[in-house]
């Protein structure tokens, strides 16, 4: 009976804390009221909410009541070390009736003059979201009950930020990834343009892209990539990868050599990533396009009244997973008037229940000659229908323009 009623005890405890929510709060703001309603209720000094960041393997203080310099000062402590790291990294509460530079890594907390501390993991499923921990200047007794009390807490605190983190993801990718892709499609001579980005409905915004820009001596570029992974993650790579293309593209003549210093600088920075690319540099005749595979999908070409092919061009191993320096191909592929050439990526072709190989064929059958946007059109609509796409879909139609006779 007496369990009951503490149970029945702790859940009205974390209503008082929880509080209504207010709307009009950023979740910062919100986590420091809820902070300073647990300082009330606890009897503590302080409260704190430390963010786990995973790339870094660190907590960083988010949001504070009492001690709000950690934030102000962005306090963070590797997981493993000292209090709040090794709650992290056991992922279970932990009591300090001791606080000095041998417990604690943070020093505002024994320059504050803490005594006592509880500090609980917030955790959503199987992942870390942070840590949860007050302090009381005065010795303090820290009992099961509170224990209890604070984990509630904390779960319910890390199903908050979680669910707020996914959104912020999502907001910052498609932030990220509306500024990367180009605006309009330019107008240049002697050729037309069509374009589709679709994000996957599973994996949402992702490293997919496509770029095209003017080159000295009235050469064009054309880029198709894509990075491993979907999120902001691999937007925040991509947004690299094209913009090092693209200075690369101005000192080199070949989209090999372009390549070649992309696969090294990613090498080097960008450890543990994987694109494929495929460069092309239509030349200023408009009658041929210099083109380099990264592991990239071959483009599907076709002529005024004949069905699509997928070019023969030799795929080279994607940026980032080589080891010393790959030879690297560069292919010319004539452009025929009034034709079409189809750059994609692989969202387009590949589904679960059939072989990428097979999307490939069914692109180029369906693939004809034609204004590059209404060629888009026609592709989205064979190849992806009334089914949202599994993964990103980037898609770019080029026509050369016919030269009027006479």
């Amino acid at each position: 009976m007496s369990r009951s009623l503490d149970a029945h005890d702790r859940l009205q405890q974390l209503e008082t804390i929880l509080g209504v929510p207010a709307e009009h709060l950023g979740l910062a703001e919100l986590l420091a009221e809820t902070l300073q309603r647990l300082r009330e209720v606890m009897e503590v000094d302080t409260a704190t909410v430390l963010r786990y960041q995973p790339s870094g393997r660190q907590l960083v203080a988010f949001a504070a009541a009492g001690i709000e310099e950690e934030v102000h000062q962005g306090v963070r402590v590797p997981v493993g070390s000292g209090f709040a790291g090794r709650v992290a990294l056991e992922r279970a509460p932990v009591v300090l009736d001791h606080v000095d530079e041998t417990t604690v890594v943070n020093s505002l907390l024994w320059e504050r003059g803490l005594h006592s501390m509880l500090g609980v993991p917030m955790v959503a499923g199987p992942e870390l979201v942070g840590v949860l921990h007050v302090g009381s200047v005065a010795l303090r007794q820290f009992t099961e009950a509170d224990v209890g009390t604070m984990q509630l807490l904390a779960d319910r605190l890390a199903m908050t930020i979680q669910v707020e983190a996914l959104e912020e993801n999502r907001t910052a990718t498609m932030a990220l990834q509306r500024s990367l892709l180009p605006n309009s499609l330019p107008d240049l001579p002697g050729l037309a343009f069509g374009a589709r980005y679709v994000p996957g409905a599973e994996t949402g915004l992702g490293g997919d892209w496509y770029d095209l820009f003017s080159l000295p001596g009235d050469r064009v570029g054309v880029v198709m990539g894509d990075v491993s992974g979907h999120g902001l993650e691999a937007a925040v790579i991509m947004g690299r990868l094209r913009s090092a293309l693209r200075a690369y593209a101005l000192d080199c003549e070949s989209p090999a050599d372009v390549l070649a210093k992309l696969d090294r600088k990613a090498n080097h920075f960008e450890h543990g990533a994987m694109a494929t690319v495929a460069y092309g540099i239509i030349e200023p005749g408009r009658e041929t396009m210099a083109l380099s595979l990264a592991g990239h999908l071959p483009p599907v070409q076709a002529e005024p009244d004949s069905a699509g092919r997928l070019l023969d061009v030799p795929p080279d191993p994607p940026i980032g997973l080589t080891i010393g320096q790959p030879r690297r191909r560069t292919t010319v592929v004539d452009l025929t008037p009034a034709g079409v050439l189809a750059f994609y990526t692989d969202g387009l072709v590949e589904r679960r229940d059939r072989p990428v190989d097979t999307g490939m064929e069914q692109l180029a059958r369906t693939l004809r000659a034609g204004d590059p946007d209404r060629v888009c059109a026609q592709v989205m609509a064979a190849m992806i229908g009334n089914r949202a796409a599994q993964d990103d879909v980037a898609l770019l139609a080029i026509r050369r323009r016919a030269v009027p006779a006479g």
